[in-house]
């Protein structure tokens, strides 16, 4: 089972603190090595991008879309 961690980043000139299970914060880690940006980058254009959800739930959406088509692209 994964733990649930809260943890302070800056973005947009701020810090705020985020909450995400483990697995979510290292889905996240991975994501941004493979893209080659850094964790605040990461977070900052999935912040800018949210829309009305907050940060955690608008990072834990951006994982799975993220893994789903990658598995969607390894099935064709």
């Amino acid at each position: 089972m994964s733990g649930v961690r809260k943890r302070s980043i800056e973005i947009a000139g701020h810090r705020t603190s985020i909450t995400l299970e483990d697995d979510f914060w290292t889905a996240l880690q991975e994501i941004g090595h493979r893209r080659e940006v850094t964790l605040r980058a990461l977070v900052a254009e999935i912040d800018g991008n949210r829309g009305e959800n907050n940060l955690s739930s608008a990072i834990r959406l951006y994982v799975l879309r993220y893994y789903r088509d990658e598995a969607a692209g390894a099935a064709r």
